[in-house]
C-alpha cells in the first residue's frame, strides 16, 4: 500500500481508501455482519482512510460503521465524515445552518463511537448556497476545529468547480481538503485541470468511485445512473475490450484512479470482504498503461462527458 500525504494536514492516507457508503444499503441491501467485516478487512490490509456521511442509508452507514469501529484501535484509522446532506425514505434534505452542522458533528460522533473526527467535510456544496457554505457553514466547522473537536476541515462536491469556488472566497487555510468524484476515472479525468489550484492552495486532493458510479464494470452502469445512453455505450465497449485482453475494467478502473501521486487517495466502496481484498490486490499491482491508453481511445468523444448530481 502508497500512503500520500493529504495536502498539509500531516494526515498519510492510503491511496486506496474505504468509502462506507455501502454500509448503509446505498446500492442494495446488506448483510450488517459482512459490511463489519469489511471495515475490520480493509484496516487489517493497510487501509487507513474511512470515509462516511450520515446522508448514507439515512444513518444506517455511520452506525454499521461505528459497530466496526469499536473493535478498531484509534490510531489505526483517519476517519472523514460530512455536514449538510441528510435524507429518509428516498427523500432528500440539505441543512448547511451552522447550527444544524454544529449538531450533526456530534451526532455523528455518537453513531460512529469516537470522540474525535479527523475529518469533517460540507457534504455536496452545489446543493447550498455557496455564500452560506463560505460565510456560515465553514466558519461553524472552523470552531470546531479550533475546540478540538475536528482535526481537519473539507469540502465536497460532484462539480470541481464549485469547489474552486469556495476556496477562492474564504481565508486561506479554511479549507484544508476537497472529495471530488468521478472526475479521475478512465473516462474523465477533468480534476488533472484542477490539481495546480489546490496545491497552490496547500488543499488535499480526494479522488472517489474509479468505477464511475458502475460505469466502469462488467455488469454495466445500474438503471439509476444519470450519465446519457452513448457514455454507458462506450464504457459497455470498453468493458468488453478489457475481458478479450484478461483484465476485467474493474482492475484498470482502480489502477488508473489509484496511481496518480499528486491525489492523496481514492475511495471505493463495498460491504464485501473478498471485494475489498480484491481491490487491494489490485493496487499493488503496476497499471498497464497501454490497456489504459486503448479503453480510453474506445471511449473515444465520450471522454469527460458529465451528468447532472441527483
Amino acid at each position: 500500500m502508497v500512503y500520500n500525504e493529504l495536502g498539509k494536514t500531516g494526515m498519510r492516507v492510503s491511496n486506496l481508501g474505504f468509502g462506507a457508503s455501502s454500509l448503509g444499503g446505498v446500492f442494495h441491501d446488506i448483510r450488517e455482519s459482512e459490511g463489519i467485516k469489511a471495515v475490520h478487512v480493509a484496516v487489517e490490509s493497510g487501509i487507513n482512510f474511512i470515509d462516511v456521511s450520515p446522508y448514507y442509508g439515512h444513518y444506517k452507514a455511520e452506525t454499521v460503521l461505528g459497530k466496526a469501529l469499536k473493535e478498531i484501535p484509534r490510531d489505526k484509522y483517519y476517519l472523514s465524515t460530512k455536514v449538510g446532506r441528510y435524507g429518509k425514505d428516498g427523500v432528500n434534505t440539505w441543512d448547511y445552518s451552522a447550527e444544524r452542522v454544529t449538531d450533526s458533528v456530534y451526532e455523528s460522533m455518537e453513531r460512529l463511537n469516537i470522540d474525535y473526527i479527523d475529518l469533517i467535510n460540507v457534504h455536496d456544496v452545489e446543493f447550498a448556497d455557496l455564500n452560506q457554505v463560505v460565510n456560515e457553514t465553514l466558519p461553524a466547522l472552523v470552531k470546531l476545529r479550533e475546540k478540538g473537536i475536528v482535526g481537519h476541515v473539507g469540502i465536497t462536491d460532484l462539480q470541481p468547480e464549485n469547489l474552486k469556488w469556495v476556496i477562492e472566497h474564504v481565508p486561506a487555510g479554511t479549507v484544508e481538503s476537497v472529495l471530488n468524484f468521478c472526475h479521475y476515472s478512465l473516462n474523465d479525468e477533468m480534476l488533472l485541470d484542477y490539481l495546480d489550484f489546490f496545491e497552490a492552495n496547500n488543499v488535499g486532493v480526494i479522488n472517489a468511485s474509479p468505477f464511475s458510479m458502475g460505469l466502469l464494470s462488467q455488469r454495466g452502469a445500474p438503471d439509476w445512473h444519470p450519465a446519457p445512453e452513448p457514455l454507458k455505450e462506450a464504457c459497455k465497449r470498453a468493458a468488453d475490450y478489457c475481458n478479450t485482453q484478461g483484465c476485467p475494467i474493474e482492475k484498470l478502473a482502480v489502477q488508473y484512479s489509484t496511481s496518480n501521486p499528486r491525489i492523496a487517495t481514492t475511495l471505493f466502496s463495498s460491504a464485501n470482504p473478498a471485494n475489498v481484498l480484491k481491490n487491494i490486490e489490485y493496487v499493488n499491482e503496476p497499471v498497464n498503461e497501454e490497456l489504459v491508453k486503448a479503453v480510453q481511445e474506445i471511449i473515444g468523444d465520450q471522454m469527460r462527458v458529465r451528468w447532472a448530481n441527483t
